[in-house]
């Protein structure tokens, strides 16, 4: 299964998650544009045939140290925030992009 056809499997999943929306495929294409959002913010996207997940840095340390993902970022740059994970399927996938999500609405919280 390819990194679209697990980040489809994903909106599926939180299709009924209060202020989850899916991503936008008519919009123009910049970062996060196509990602699936709470409140607007970013948590899961397909990049460079990956599907990328925004965690805390500790639990993306986490899963760099068991080899489950790689570094994502831009610029030469890991984003410390943001983990690729090249490898998966949805059962897998699912327990993390909750974290993700979990994460994004606790960001979101913060600032309002």
């Amino acid at each position: 299964m390819d990194a679209a056809d697990r980040l489809a499997a994903l909106v599926d999943a939180l299709a009924d998650e209060p202020d989850v929306t899916p991503p936008d495929t008519t919009g123009p294409r910049r970062f996060g544009s196509r990602a699936l959002k709470v409140d607007g913010a970013a948590f899961a996207m397909v990049v460079r045939g990956a599907l990328v997940l925004k965690l805390p840095g500790d639990r993306v340390a986490a899963l760099l140290a068991d080899g489950r993902g790689g570094p994502f970022g831009g610029r030469g740059r890991p984003y410390h925030e943001w983990i690729a994970l090249a490898d998966g399927e949805p059962a897998t996938d699912l327990p993390l992009a909750r974290e993700a999500l979990a994460f994004a609405r606790s960001r979101r919280d913060a600032v309002s």
